[in-house]
């Protein structure tokens, strides 16, 4: 006759599901939960060790988690089961079967079982009694859950052995839900700081760059009439609102950071960006910069697009501050070989002091790209800011 499971240890199994269930969907770190579910099988079979196995891509299975549960004792291996982690065991291995969705297995002494014996790593010659259970169930078995006696001790009953079936099934599903759920949500995390990053690029420092533009342009066209002090303060004003802006710069790129995915960002569309750069500075300069647009923008990625934006916006600012010109053309092409950018006028060039701050500072932004930055500016024809960016 089967043994039945012992109710007390039922209502214990359930105790713990529930706890690994609300532990695991309150967005704990799925290694933590891990851990937590082998502490309780192994508290739930009174077994010496626990461990989980997850299933390897070559049918191996490897240990993400183990618990050794007479931490005031001396064990087979460190004490703790630390050792144990990343012990890989092979796809004909009890565990690499049982983790391949096969039948639970028990034995009495797994060391001298003919079916276990062959596949008994030197760390585990010091039990006898195992147990192995399928850690999840149907199409989301995660591994195997394993759970071990010392040597000389009985071997597990058929009540706990079905007991250990059940809690291993559900604590593997609900592990597996968890990490979904997490990835939804990760998911979600980063569109929402997508959304804040461009939100705070595209709107935030825009207004900024125009009210510093509008600053500069006060300062330049009134300076004889300010007092020294008062023409000091505007330009600390004008210094606070670049460094304000690199601030949001960087807490935008801080937004968009890839992790833990390794994506270039979500496609922008640079040629409205362009134009959008290209008005603000016409409003400032008095009349409207020549845009010529050429190929395809509307799938730039995030990251590739904000480089070219940064140079046309410095560029452009560089001719606002400094030229005097009367005409300025940007060419924005792309091609086979990435995004070509040309922002040329016919002012009176870039003061020497002005080239080692912004512009170089662009200089250094092509060169962590992997692009080309190039400038040639003199009194006499103008100033040409060229800047070429890969896509790949």
């Amino acid at each position: 006759m089967t043994e039945l499971m012992d109710p007390t240890l039922a209502a214990r199994a359930l105790s713990a599901a529930t706890e690994i269930t609300s532990t695991a969907l309150s967005g704990d770190d799925p290694g933590a939960v891990l851990d937590t579910v082998v502490a309780r099988a192994a508290e739930l079979a009174d077994a010496d060790l626990g461990l989980a196995m997850v299933s390897a891509d070559d049918g191996r299975v490897v240990v993400e988690a183990a618990h050794h549960a007479g931490a005031d004792e001396p064990a087979p291996d460190d004490g703790n089961g630390e050792s144990l982690r990343g012990l890989a065991l092979p796809a004909d291995s009890a565990a690499g079967r049982v983790a391949r969705g096969g039948e639970p297995v028990a034995s009495a002494d797994f060391t001298v079982d003919p079916r276990t014996a062959p596949f008994v790593p030197a760390e585990l010659h010091g039990y006898g009694a195992f147990a192995a259970a399928p850690f999840g169930s149907g199409g989301r078995v995660l591994g195997a859950l394993t759970v071990y006696r010392k040597r000389g001790r009985e071997p597990f009953s058929a009540g706990t052995v079905e007991m250990l079936v059940a809690f291993a099934a559900q604590a593997g599903v609900v592990l597996a839900l968890a990490e979904g759920a997490n990835a939804r949500h990760r998911v979600a995390l980063y569109e929402e700081r997508e959304r804040i990053a461009r939100e705070l690029h595209d709107v935030i420092v825009q207004r900024l760059y125009g009210a510093g533009m509008q600053l500069d342009r006060v300062r330049r066209n009134m300076r004889k009439r300010f007092a020294q002090a008062d023409g000091a303060r505007l330009s600390d004003a004008i210094d606070q609102l670049d460094q304000t802006i690199e601030e949001i710069r960087g807490t935008v790129r801080a937004l968009r950071s890839p992790e833990p995915r390794h994506d270039t960002g979500t496609p922008t569309d640079l040629a409205e960006s362009a134009r959008g750069e290209v008005r603000i500075a016409g409003e400032l300069l008095g009349y409207p910069p020549t845009l010529e647009l050429s190929g395809e923008f509307a799938d730039i990625p995030a990251e590739r697009a904000d480089h070219i934006r940064a140079a046309l916006r410095e560029a452009l600012s560089n001719v606002v501050r400094h030229s005097g010109a009367s005409e300025t053309r940007v060419t924005l092409a792309r091609d086979s070989d990435g995004v070509k950018l040309r922002v040329r006028d016919n002012g009176s060039g870039v003061p020497q002091g002005v080239a080692t701050r912004g512009l170089r500072h662009l200089a250094e932004r092509a060169d962590a790209a992997g692009g080309k930055f190039f400038l040639n500016s003199s009194p006499s024809l103008g100033t040409l800011v060229a800047f070429d960016l890969p896509l790949d």
